[in-house]
């Protein structure tokens, strides 16, 4: 289905975007939008959300024009939970309003915040910002928003799991009462409710369906490496490739910025993102990837959240991933809004067991091989060589000229030679590497799969699930609580006790409860949080001096639940 009709400028941003149909939820929400209601849209992340509510917007700021009105007290304001999110938006809807010369501000933490004000006293269109800093900039009096006509929320139950709600309720309390305001949410919790029904006139519910796991336009690959070799294979992947833009994870700076040298050194364009960079440094490494400049980014997980490269196109897990959240965020760099991609495993024979079971809880179904031969790419070269500009471009009349002088003094065969090796000195040199096989034999056994009920069911009256948030995401009961309870569909008393670790959280379902809560969670949960249940082996030991420990039948158990129940949860430490 083509785009409805649009303005002008918007259309011509699209078209030189390459955009052909909207994906699901911008198709959704244009035609909705159409009679101009609030909206209430529930849809995940990469599934072009910020397109959607830029073209949503754009009938309202732009109208039949050619162009925006001229930049003063911003017409439109975007709302995000985090820096990296803010930023991508904006580079988003710069390039969709480019052509109707809109001017688009970012307020966000750790910048400059006396550069944000200059060019909010000088004007902008549209405003985009993290909740802490536009409160910020109300209170200084720096930024003005009695003549927005929309407001969008985005990711707002993340803003509201992160603590924003007094910061978004302020800010939206400055605004025009006529104005359109889009609350985009993965999910749609009694506080998005209760937000919606107090700053939304007759919202209409969008419910957009999606995968609740992984990406359909990612194609997983599982590398079978030799531990020593994966520095070699990952220079394999990425010469097999030749991808314009390819990402590369590990999970520590020293080891990004190690193997970022390793490819350096081997011709290789790569630059590194470690958290320990300031912001200047990033956005200079970013700005020479989207610029082509630079084909490989080498980062860590925390310095590449938020990243959004339009031609990204591989990523490589130089190192497993921690869990099945991580490998997807990561993952998720690609395949966005329409686009293919592909994520790449490395996994020593060592740790094939909790690959498969990052794969079971992702519900992906990767191709396994050995890594790419040193020979397999020397043929590709072979292939491309005949493909490549500097061959398949006419040949102007001083090349020619050249070429003469050159058949005086060598024959054709050995120029043909001569052009072979110049064209391949241009590469990195492949590796050999090896491919392990697939170990040591073991008996066949079913998939691990930790969200499969019939398996849940039966574990017994009581199972353990893991959550990927810990004492380092500031987790503690009475936040886990609500969050499990509401996206599991559970009763406060269906869980018992709760075990939370530096990385993970370990809390134990009443048995009969436990199928219904995984799927649920499944189902409503978001990418970034995650569960699994526990096989019985892996489960915590009894507290000492407790028999049976803290079971849901247990005394310490309830007097946990009761103290819940008056808001407070003596926290179980671990």
């Amino acid at each position: 289905m083509p785009f409805p009709t649009l303005p002008a400028p918007i259309a011509r941003a699209l078209a030189e975007r390459g955009y052909a149909e909207p994906t699901p939820v911008q198709a959704a929400v244009l035609d909705a939008s159409g009679g101009g209601r609030d909206l209430l849209v529930s849809a995940q992340t990469g599934s072009g959300k910020t397109v959607a509510y830029g073209l949503a917007m754009a009938g309202s700021l732009i109208g039949d024009g050619e162009e925006l009105p001229q930049p003063a007290a911003p017409l439109a304001l975007v709302i995000a939970p985090t820096r990296e999110l803010a930023l991508q938006v904006q580079r988003e809807l710069e390039w969709l309003y480019g052509p109707a010369k809109g001017r688009v501000t970012a307020c966000v933490g750790g910048m400059d915040p006396r550069r944000e004000a200059r060019r909010l006293m000088d004007g902008s269109q549209i405003v985009v910002g993290t909740p802490g800093r536009l409160r910020d900039h109300l209170e200084r009096r720096v930024l003005n928003l009695s003549n927005l006509r929309a407001v969008v929320l985005d990711e707002a139950d993340e803003m509201l799991d992160l603590g924003f709600r007094d910061d978004i309720e302020f800010i939206l309390s400055a605004t025009p009462a006529e104005r359109s305001t889009y609350l985009f949410s993965a999910t749609l919790p009694k506080g998005i409710e209760a937000l919606a029904e107090r700053y939304q006139r007759d919202a209409l519910r969008l419910a957009i369906k999606g995968e609740t796991r992984g990406h359909a336009d990612i194609a997983y690959r599982a590398i079978r490496v030799v531990p020593r070799e994966i520095e070699h294979v990952v220079l394999n992947l990425l010469r097999e490739a030749d991808a314009p833009t390819a990402i590369v994870f590990c999970n520590t700076r020293n080891a990004v910025r190690h193997l970022q040298a390793n490819l350096t050194e081997r011709g290789f364009s790569a630059v590194g993102l470690s958290g320990e960079m300031g912001q200047g440094e990033r956005n200079a490494a970013l700005q020479a990837l989207r610029d082509g400049r630079v084909k490989v980014c080498v980062a860590t997980d925390v310095a590449a959240r938020g990243i959004d490269l339009p031609s990204l196109s591989l990523v490589i897990h130089a190192d497993l991933p921690h869990d099945a959240e991580v490998m997807q965020h990561r993952s998720g760099r690609t395949g966005r809004a329409g686009r293919k991609g592909t994520s790449v495993l490395l996994v020593p024979n060592a740790r094939r067991r909790r690959a498969e079971q990052m794969f079971a809880i992702a519900k992906v179904a990767p191709e396994w091989s050995g890594p790419p031969s040193a020979d397999t790419i020397r043929g590709l070269d072979a292939e491309r060589m005949l493909t490549d500009p500097m061959i398949a471009e006419p040949v102007s009349e001083e090349d020619t000229a050249l070429a003469q002088m050159l058949l005086a003094q060598k024959s054709a065969e050995e120029l043909a030679g001569l052009l072979a090796r110049v064209y391949r000195m241009r590469l990195p040199e492949p590796e050999d590497v090896t491919d392990p096989g697939e170990g040591r034999s073991r008996p066949e056994r079913a998939p691990y799969d930790p969200l499969n009920p019939e398996a849940i069911a039966a574990m017994g009256p009581a199972v353990w699930f893991r959550l990927n948030l810990g004492r380092r995401d500031n987790a503690d009961p009475r936040r886990l609580l609500p969050l499990l309870t509401r996206r599991g569909n559970l009763d406060r008393q269906e869980i018992g006790a709760i075990r939370i670790f530096e990385r993970e959280t370990k809390f134990e379902v009443r048995g009969s409860a436990a199928a219904r809560f995984a799927e649920a969670f499944a189902r409503n949960g978001s990418p970034e949080i995650q569960i699994e249940a526990l096989p019985a082996e892996q489960a915590p030991a009894p507290r000492k001096g407790h028999p049976g420990g803290k079971g849901t039948q247990s005394p310490r158990a309830d007097r946990h639940r009761r103290q819940a129940g008056k808001g407070g949860f003596k926290q179980s430490r671990a």
